[in-house]
């Protein structure tokens, strides 16, 4: 632990030199207001990696250095906080501390308790189906978490698994990567999947269909990757239950059943809202804004204003404002593009090579989500991939298809909001959920992308 303790010290304090340098001494290509982007950039993400910093620490480094230096004017830096994502996580913390305050949570969990509290492997497995479910009807990550994460935790209280145990941080991290990760098999059910159709459709008239999309991907990504999701996490997070009855369980939920009642109205008609966002056409982030109004007006709501400034980590709101900044900032810059064209001669691509070209295409949307975050992939790569479609001999939509691949394999959790939402939702540590991205990660790279490659070309992908 104290060589741990002590590599995360030298790699924290190096992070500002090799910033200077390369603000001072750009590399080969690079002008000098990308060299200093490019330290800025490589500064942030390193912290928020090493988590030397809270996550909120370096957004506000990022902010006063970039403002300071003139690398982008004010208002494309705060931009974030318009940002449909930015409202959609205030209005969950307030939809997420209504549904624990008032005791939905406790009483859902014991509504579901008797099928998933059997056995903790039950349990695990039973909330990725739940989160995997919801995939298809609720269009948002964030939203997804939000209604999940408090029940989530209800269950883990009546199972007997304490703040900070190990089976308290399996629940939370496996409801965390549920709530995302699977859906980035379903085309309308994660952000990236929509600036990748959107993109693509803008750039190079290419659409993708639905049906199409879901058979390419969710089969391995989605099933395949949520099991091999569950059998980390019941070996990183092992641990057992210890179920109290039905009986007490309701007895211990806060609340009373007419502000329970209440909560679940108002949250019913925000799913059935959500649910239908491509028949009303209301962003769900101005949904969960509205629902929140609901939920702390006086007499009506359940959210009164002390536990409001309790549940909202104005942190988390920091972070993902910042990582959207930052990810523009890689794109405006031009560093993405650079990026981009770097991978592109770095890894090997050439017609006849499928096996090898569906590597490499992988692995360049993946390490450009390692600088730009998971959403800044479509923007970066999808202008590139005539290119890419030309050195590699796949067709124009097989390359688009393979940034999906790339940008649901997550190293750190950082490069995608709502996970850490989701954690922040849980009240368990971030880093708990590092120790199963990185292990996942691998096992994508190891096991699931070979099967993927498979499955392309047995379906005639390829």
């Amino acid at each position: 632990m104290t060589g741990s303790l002590s590599g995360k010290r030298i790699v924290t304090g190096a992070l500002p030199l090799i910033a200077l340098a390369l603000a001072l001494w750009p590399p080969g290509g690079l002008t000098t207001a990308q060299g200093q982007a490019l330290g800025i950039v490589v500064l942030t993400i390193g912290l928020w990696a090493t988590n030397a910093l809270p996550n909120y620490l370096p957004v506000l480094i990022f902010f006063a250095v970039v403002l300071i230096a003139r690398l982008a004017p004010p208002d494309a830096v705060f931009a974030g906080f318009g940002s449909a994502a930015v409202w959609l996580i205030v209005s969950g913390f307030v939809i997420g501390t209504a549904i624990g305050t008032s005791g939905l949570g406790a009483r859902l969990a014991a509504a579901v308790g008797p099928v998933l509290t059997g056995s903790y492997p039950r349990l695990i497995g039973g909330l990725m189906a739940l989160a995997m479910a919801l995939g298809f009807v609720m269009p948002s990550s964030v939203g997804r978490a939000v209604v999940l994460v408090p029940i989530g935790m209800a269950l883990a209280d009546r199972c007997g698994l304490a703040r900070g145990s190990k089976g308290r941080q399996g629940v939370a991290t496996v409801l965390a990567v549920g709530c995302n990760m699977p859906s980035f098999a379903i085309l309308p059910s994660n952000i990236p999947n929509m600036i990748l159709a959107g993109a693509a459709e803008t750039i190079h008239g290419v659409s993708f269909g639905y049906t199409d999309y879901l058979l390419l991907h969710y089969p391995v990504l989605g099933i395949a990757k949520a099991a091999v999701t569950v059998a980390l996490v019941l070996w990183l997070f092992p641990d057992q239950v210890r179920p109290t009855s039905a009986a007490e369980a309701a007895a211990a939920a806060p609340g009373t059943r007419a502000l329970q009642w209440r909560t679940g109205l108002i949250l019913l008609g925000t799913l059935a809202l959500w649910m239908t966002d491509s028949l009303h056409g209301i962003n769900p982030a101005w949904v969960g804004i509205a629902t929140a109004v609901l939920l702390l007006l006086p007499r009506v709501g359940v959210v009164d204003p002390l536990a409001f400034r309790g549940a909202v980590d104005f942190g988390t709101v920091l972070f993902v404002a910042g990582a959207l900044a930052l990810g523009s900032l890689v794109h405006a810059s031009g560093l993405g593009t650079m990026i981009g064209h770097a991978l592109e001669r770095l890894l090997p691509l050439a017609p006849g090579q499928d096996a090898l070209n569906f590597l490499s295409l992988s692995a360049m949307a993946f390490l450009t989500g390692l600088v730009s975050t998971v959403s800044g992939v479509p923007a970066v790569l999808t202008p590139l991939a005539p290119e890419l479609a030309q050195l590699s001999g796949f067709s124009l939509q097989a390359v688009l298809m393979t940034q999906v691949i790339g940008f649901s394999t997550v190293v750190f959790p950082y490069q995608i909001a709502p996970l850490v939402v989701a954690m922040q939702l849980s009240g368990e540590r971030v880093s708990a959920l590092t120790r199963l991205t990185l292990p996942l990660a691998l096992a994508t790279f190891v096991l699931l992308l070979p099967l993927d490659y498979l499955w392309w070309v047995l379906i005639g992908a390829i």
